[in-house]
């Protein structure tokens, strides 16, 4: 993390840049982690909040993304830019904790896109197979077809489920669910994205087109592997918790 914040009296002075802002073009008020003490790695990490039009602070250019062209996604600049202390959201280098437990409650929302990504893939390939025709009858009818669908079914449904486990610790007020919303947020995109490329192959050709909908699908689900902390980070989390080192 190398945004720096220098206090300076009653006010925190930023610069450098953050990157991979989702809505950060249109956010009324935004989330800022900082280094406030680098030396102190995790524990010097501060989160400020700073509103559009502070004097200093700019927005980048959109990126172009492969997929979720709904969402803006945007760097966020600082240039000397002068926060007020009063914008500090909970204690100086208390913001890692702040971020930590933001991610548990936000990394089954997730989940949530990516069953909902899944699931329209299937239910589109189902469609498909049943009017795709290929020697005399419906592609639904070959048994290789099928067995792909029911998998898709099976995975769909136990992403669902996950996901709804660790929604429901959260919307209950239980602490500690970082393993169940990582194993969540996992799941449910490792389906997606598997999900949504057998979609696209049994559609076979028309697949690989944007006359139909699970190239699309295809491209936003490769996203939910990817933000809100990788797979790979979500394996480490569940791991250390495993261990005992969380």
């Amino acid at each position: 993390m190398t945004c720096r914040a220098v206090r300076k009296g009653d006010r925190y002075v930023l610069n450098g840049s953050k990157m991979w802002v989702t809505n950060g073009s249109h956010a009324g008020i935004i989330t800022v982690f900082v280094t406030t003490e680098p030396g102190k790695r995790a524990k010097g990490v501060t989160a400020l909040l700073i509103e559009p039009g502070t004097k200093g602070f700019t927005v980048g250019k959109p990126e172009r993304k492969l997929g979720i062209h709904g969402s803006p996604t945007v760097a966020l600049h600082f240039s000397d830019c002068e926060v007020p202390v009063e914008n500090r959201l909970g204690e100086e280098g208390g913001g890692f904790k702040i971020a930590m437990k933001t991610l548990e409650q936000s990394r089954p929302t997730i989940g949530a896109q990516a069953v909902g990504i899944a699931q329209a893939a299937l239910d589109a390939a189902v469609a498909y197979a049943k009017e795709r025709r290929a020697f005399d009858q419906p592609i639904a009818q070959f048994q290789g077809i099928q067995f792909m669908l029911a998998d898709m079914a099976m995975a769909v449904h136990a992403s669902r489920l996950v996901v709804h486990h660790a929604a429901g610790l959260i919307d209950h007020g239980i602490t500690g669910a970082a393993l169940e919303a990582s194993a969540a947020k996992c799941l449910a995109s490792d389906t997606a994205m598997k999900v949504a490329t057998d979609a696209v192959q049994i559609f076979g050709g028309y697949g690989y087109t944007r006359e139909f909908p699970v190239e699309r699908f295809m491209r936003d689900a490769k996203i939910t592997q990817i933000y809100e902390g990788t797979n790979q980070i979500q394996r480490v989390v569940m791991a250390q918790h495993l261990l005992g080192r969380s």
